[in-house]
């Protein structure tokens, strides 16, 4: 795999430095510009389409929650911020990791390497020979270093944890336990066969066992809230699949 090409923004000239210095010290990063304006840092971004952007989040003009909206939806963002009260909205937007100023070189590594491992995957899905009548049945998962198969008949449903997810399985007792972002996990598993019923919550449809007016579900022996966002979808695949 060729190094992930990266785009910094901040307005604080010594975070630029700071984050330019980490990515000098990282084999498989490469900067491709820094910019202190996220508007000119936009139009860029759209233009070189790099592979990771390290996103502060409180700029004038236009913040980084607004600006990581925009970006090509195969550039990934890793924010940079003092504020850790954005860390859950930053999962929303589909921000492979969040980073809380001051940022050790360690912290850094981490995100840098869960991106590395992210591409790899996506490049490794590209490049697989498969039918196309072929279904997914299994996912891989890095568990304790290590990659785990998983069959997807095996989910029950998967819960997040701020920066981690935990897979609950029909086979085991413990969850297993990843590093990776829920947005990563729905773009991961089928959707025809798993669905997203809350912010926390993502679920094998054919594990429910039953639905209630309430509003909750029981999937194994959990009993599962779907929030009113997820509520119209959730409701139509039930009409869907519903006699009288």
């Amino acid at each position: 795999m060729n190094k992930l090409r990266c785009i910094v923004v901040d307005d604080e000239p010594l975070a630029i430095k700071m984050l330019e210095g980490f990515i000098a010290r990282t084999p498989f990063l490469e900067l491709e510009a820094s910019f202190n304006d996220p508007v000119e840092a936009l139009s860029a971004i759209k233009a070189q389409q790099p592979e990771l952007v390290f996103l502060d989040i409180q700029m004038p003009d236009l913040d980084g929650m607004e600006l990581s909206r925009m970006v090509p939806q195969e550039t990934r963002i890793i924010f940079t911020t003092a504020f850790k009260q954005y860390a859950f909205e930053s999962y929303e937007v589909s921000a492979l990791d969040f980073l809380l100023k001051p940022i050790r070189y360690q912290k850094f590594l981490e995100a840098a390497e869960k991106a590395r491992e992210w591409f790899s995957l996506k490049e490794a899905a590209v490049q697989a020979p498969a039918p196309a009548a072929q279904e997914k049945t299994s996912v891989f998962i890095k568990v304790d270093g290590a990659l785990r198969k998983v069959e997807l008949s095996d989910i029950l449903y998967v819960e997040g944890m701020r920066d981690y997810v935990m897979f609950h399985l029909s086979s085991a007792r413990s969850p297993l336990v990843t590093h990776m972002t829920m947005k990563a996990v729905e773009d991961m598993l089928p959707q025809a066969g798993f669905m997203r019923i809350h912010r926390s919550f993502i679920v094998a449809l054919e594990q429910i066992s039953s639905a209630m007016p309430s509003g909750d579900i029981k999937v194994g022996d959990a009993l599962l809230h779907v929030s009113d966002a997820c509520r119209p979808a959730f409701d139509a695949y039930l009409r869907q699949h519903s006699l009288g």
